[in-house]
């Protein structure tokens, strides 16, 4: 079936800019992991939708602000993660946890706001939702539930394989020169892997290609007849993300750090979650540990893909913990970078004028999800 996507969807910059506000900003995103706020005033900071955001630990609590102080919009947290009250370092303004403006130095003899105006400074706050580790935001000014995008058995898997995490991260950015879009559509390409990773991953996992009937007449049914309605839009989402176990490990072998951790379950089999839109887990060690894969849209032809590594929870600590997530994250760059160059030869071919894709029926879900995609970016139907 021939793919309905124009060339425009990857390499148009103002299709992107039209893409943050129609489909990314009403979407719950994931942002980060809780693990890294467990601490008061610990904080992460991210860009989505070319918004800065920080999500800040009050006391226990976690909230999501957009990440400028209102006074001359310098942002109020500047590293990626670590531990620091909501102060800004440019005049001394501090926030609660409300967002609201706490203390201004020296505000009565130099800024004179008076009430009412005193009042309205505060930062802009966003929904946040938290899944077992995993922290969630959502940009709209009225979100949708969260349960309205992922149904309640991948919540509950996610909240299950997450809450395995160990609270030690090591995690790194990987600078991308390719839309994000062919990161998911190469995520759900099970056909790729004993091509491109014949000498890496396809040597543990051997990755098998399916035909879903169904699916394959829901795409060409879809392809006529579009998405009718909201209803019908909400429901194809939740079913483009999807998650657990995938295929039998091949001779997974055993090291004595696995000794120190709870596994999560106890199969060696791979574990996958792909959550749609840009959020990858997988466990490629029968679940001793995880990589955890944010790919952030930056630009029509730029993704940062920012990767977590994790082992499952400690039963006591060990000390060759942070040589293991090295070694963990050398071992996954061999596979990442093998995609990553294939994306990137992709995205440097692609021009207006470039052939579409034909995809297989192997390739359905991709084919749904492209006409999903492309009534919301026509505004056929609204998120």
């Amino acid at each position: 079936m021939k793919s309905r996507m124009p060339p425009q969807a990857y390499i148009d910059q103002a299709w992107f800019e039209r893409e943050q506000m129609l489909f990314f900003k009403p979407l719950w995103q994931f942002i980060g992991l809780k693990m890294m706020l467990s601490h008061p005033n610990a904080f992460i900071t991210r860009t989505l939708c070319n918004i800065p955001i920080v999500v800040q630990n009050f006391n226990g609590e976690l909230r999501a602000f957009e990440n400028l102080c209102p006074h001359r919009q310098n942002p109020l947290q500047q590293a990626p993660h670590g531990i620091r009250a909501l102060t800004c370092n440019y005049h001394g303004w501090s926030h609660d946890s409300d967002g609201k403006v706490r203390r201004i130095p020296f505000e009565d003899q130099v800024f004179r706001y008076g009430e009412q105006e005193r009042k309205c400074l505060g930062l802009r706050r966003f929904a946040l939702s938290i899944v077992g580790n995993l922290v969630f935001v959502n940009l709209a000014d009225d979100p949708k539930p969260i349960e309205r995008q992922f149904n309640p058995d991948l919540l509950e898997s996610l909240r299950e394989c997450s809450e395995a995490f160990d609270n030690e991260v090591i995690m790194t950015t990987f600078k991308g020169r390719f839309n994000w879009k062919l990161a998911y559509e190469n995520l759900r390409d099970s056909h790729h892997p004993r091509y491109l990773h014949a000498k890496t991953l396809y040597q543990q996992a051997k990755f098998e290609v399916s035909i879903d009937e169904e699916n394959v007449r829901q795409a060409r049914r879809l392809m006529d007849e579009r998405v009718q309605g909201e209803e019908q839009a909400m429901s194809l989402l939740r079913d483009f993300s999807s998650g657990g176990l995938d295929v039998p490990m091949e001779q997974m072998p055993h090291y004595p750090w696995h000794d120190y951790v709870e596994r999560f379950g106890d199969k060696d089999w791979y574990y996958n979650w792909l959550i749609f839109p840009n959020l990858h887990i997988a466990s490629g060690s029968g679940g001793y540990s995880f990589i955890i894969e944010h790919h952030i849209p930056v630009a029509a032809g730029r993704t940062d893909f920012m990767v977590h590594y994790v082992t499952a929870r400690k039963k006591r600590r060990y000390a060759a913990s942070a040589a293991v997530l090295h070694a963990h994250m050398m071992g996954a760059e061999k596979v990442l970078r093998e995609d990553i160059n294939v994306l990137e030869k992709i995205q440097s071919g692609l021009h207006l004028g470039a052939p579409s894709a034909v995809l297989g029926d192997y390739e359905s879900l991709n084919s749904i999800i492209e006409t999903w995609y492309l009534d919301v970016m026509e505004k056929r139907i609204v998120l």
